[in-house]
């Protein structure tokens, strides 16, 4: 059996081990897809710092592969897949449904209940070799780069995000300026947004975050920027349309809550480390539609995604470095540092 590179989660403490194993054979419902390119996530870094979250989510799945951002080609099919072909340029969408649950059955899948996570719950895209429900590969354009096409999943998360309700004619504020919330800021401008705020920690995110469109750049964790004042002034005293809620910080919510015109939208990505009160009856009041934001719709949302880039959505620019497999743990290190967007593994 030929045997690949891959890159495992085998303690309970930070860190990775690099190792080979055997190539994975595709089941009767699965491609075998060789991968060309996997992206680092937030939720890979997770993983790799061996945080709280991880421990209670991932621990009882060790050792196993991680990363789940990936592009690549098919390169062996089970007998009952379809509507694919051997040297099929695919990514992946990362929830696994199983398709008989209510959620499944009425149009749902992204919150099916009894969802599988590629690279959390089962063997993920850090590796050479990657076995995936047919279903759940979606097929790229050939004229994609790989190293492009892995970092569909975080822009899918943006789409979903931002075009969950109108933006177009309106004021938008983004909070948080990884590749999601840039993202965001750049669909919102092709969407035709009227004005739009980003604010992030990083001064490294928030040029980007100008570069692809943010009428005003804050720089959150700054004890000389009144964030709330900021967007008030900027929006005449009237506040957002909408709030992008994508770092998972709580004076995040806090502020952007706070900076809503009456009946404006919150849309919320980001995931908080601990609870914490909110003034519901705020809410109440002032008539603001909350929704939270989980993945990617299946499959609405990469259809978008894909005529975005078709459109000429600039997502190579978030590509900020390349390195390869082996390198992995140098990826995590520059990330740390706060001046890299998304760094994309050739494999």
């Amino acid at each position: 059996m030929e045997n690949m590179l891959s890159v495992w989660k085998t303690k309970h403490e930070t860190g990775l081990e690099i190792k080979e194993t055997e190539v994975p054979k595709p089941k009767h419902d699965e491609v075998l897809i060789k991968v060309k390119a996997a992206s680092i996530c937030g939720t890979d870094r997770h993983i790799y710092k061996w945080d709280n979250w991880s421990e209670e989510r991932i621990g009882k799945n060790l050792p196993y592969i991680f990363g789940h951002e990936v592009s690549g080609e098919i390169v062996e099919m089970g007998e009952n897949v379809k509507g694919l072909e051997i040297g099929d340029h695919v990514s992946a969408e990362t929830h696994i449904s199983c398709g008989y649950c209510f959620q499944c059955k009425t149009g749902n899948e992204h919150i099916c209940e009894n969802v599988k996570i590629l690279g959390v719950d089962v063997n993920g895209a850090f590796a050479e070799y990657l076995t995936l429900p047919y279903r759940n590969a979606w097929k790229n354009d050939k004229s994609l780069p790989h190293y492009v096409a892995s970092a569909q999943e975080p822009m899918g998360n943006a789409v979903h995000t931002v075009f969950d309700g109108e933006v177009a004619g309106k004021t938008v504020s983004i909070f948080g300026g990884g590749t999601i919330g840039v993202c965001a800021v750049g669909l919102c401008k092709m969407a035709g947004a009227e004005k739009i705020v980003s604010i992030d920690p990083h001064e490294y995110r928030l040029n980007f975050a100008k570069e692809l469109g943010a009428d005003l750049t804050l720089k959150a964790r700054d004890p000389e920027t009144n964030i709330q004042k900021e967007i008030m002034d900027f929006t005449d005293g009237k506040g957002v349309d909408v709030f992008l809620e994508m770092s998972g910080a709580q004076s995040a919510f806090t502020d952007g809550i706070a900076t809503m015109r009456p009946g404006g939208r919150a849309s919320i990505l980001g995931v908080f480390s601990k609870p914490f009160e909110v003034d519901v009856s705020d809410l109440v009041f002032r008539a603001i539609k909350m929704n939270g934001i989980n993945g990617r719709k299946m499959f609405d949302t990469w259809y978008k995604t894909a005529a975005f880039l078709k459109a000429g959505f600039p997502l190579e620019k978030l590509i900020t470095h390349k390195m390869k497999l082996e390198e992995i743990e140098k990826g995590f290190e520059v990330l740390n540092t706060g001046k890299a967007m998304k760094v994309a593994l050739e494999i």
